[in-house]
């Protein structure tokens, strides 16, 4: 297991209409197998969260749970009294605004290769349902963690060695008209720096012009798209940011002209390493859309041979329909024709 689980304390709570009720527990979790899964499934369920922010510590704001994380890496303050200052914070943000939220407020630290992270994540609670011997219906209450939307995680490596850079915090923006992201930067007493998406759009524009520089045939950009996709996409699951001198590697391999100083020549507003977004860099090798009851993806080698797009008519034409498509077709003609 590549995780080292250092402390963990869970604490519950329950948002309804206008109170917020914490119950703290009262002591931290012994460390075992079990929670060491635990910790592992989230970290890897955080990983795989899309449209994360990047964010850093802002003397401007509220510094509470910035000033018990340092007292606590000091040996000044226990890692139980961290997550009770850290908590009671959280309770009057929560406060501030309309939705409501229940559940179990994870404070996790913990290693994980060779950086140092603290998480904090509220965990909702799932009903399930499962039949008995007698053959009753019997409930009961799971942790949701693939649905966890209120998440930040702190590199505390990072913040040590790269604080200037302002993106050792990340979090889950979480879904749209809640607020999250600005609940959660206000909680943590934060400023949003990177932007995941804007360096990712980057990022495809300067490999999109580079390759089309480097007058490559349709099947080696295909090729190489698909390497930087695949590099990313690892980048994305194991939670690491892209390395511009990394992806000129998978780019350039077969130019003379490395891509790392071709972006640099054209002025790309790229950093050296950043974080990615996901939904991004998909659309390297895929085109996908949906809208007005109709939903269409395809991989983008396809294009312009299976897939042929008229812009004059606004038209999609399709060769070789996907077989379970096809199928549901030609039941529904003959249906209509009978």
């Amino acid at each position: 297991m590549s995780i080292e689980v250092n402390k963990l304390v869970v604490h519950y709570v329950d948002k309804q209409d206008e109170e917020t009720q914490i119950h703290l527990r009262e002591d931290e979790m012994q460390i075992n197998d079990r929670v060491a899964v635990f910790i592992e499934q989230l970290h890897h369920a955080y990983n795989g969260k899309p449209g994360k922010g990047f964010c850093a510590f802002d003397p401007d704001k509220d510094s509470r749970v910035a000033s018990a994380m340092q007292s606590y890496r000091n040996n000044e303050l226990a890692f139980w009294h961290l997550t009770q200052q850290a908590t009671e914070v959280l309770k009057e943000e929560l406060n501030k605004y309309a939705f409501n939220e229940t559940g179990y407020l994870v404070f996790c630290h913990y290693q994980y290769i060779a950086s140092d992270y603290l998480l904090i994540a509220m965990i909702n609670i799932k009903e399930h349902y499962s039949i008995t011997s007698e053959l009753d219906l019997a409930a009961s209450r799971h942790l949701d963690i693939s649905r966890m939307q209120l998440a930040a995680r702190i590199d505390l490596t990072a913040w040590d060695t790269q604080a200037d850079e302002h993106r050792y915090i990340s979090f889950i923006k979480g879904r749209a008209g809640r607020k999250v992201a600005d609940f959660f930067l206000d909680f943590l007493g934060c400023a949003e720096g990177i932007d995941p998406k804007q360096q990712s759009q980057t990022m495809l524009h300067a490999v999109e012009d580079y390759l089309a520089e480097q007058q490559f045939g349709k099947e080696e950009k295909d090729a190489i798209r698909k390497e930087v996709f695949d590099y990313c996409n690892d980048c994305i699951n194991s939670g690491e940011d892209a390395d511009v001198e990394s992806l000129s590697d998978t780019v350039s391999k077969s130019s003379d002209v490395q891509f790392e100083d071709f972006y640099k020549q054209q002025g790309y507003e790229l950093e050296e390493s950043f974080p990615l977004d996901k939904k991004t860099v998909t659309t390297m090798v895929k085109f996908s859309g949906l809208g007005g009851g109709v939903s269409v993806g395809f991989e983008r080698k396809h294009l312009g041979e299976r897939v042929l797009y008229d812009p004059q008519s606004d038209t999609l034409t399709i060769k070789g329909v996907p077989p379970n498509l096809k199928d549901q077709l030609e039941k529904f003609y003959q249906q209509e024709s009978e």
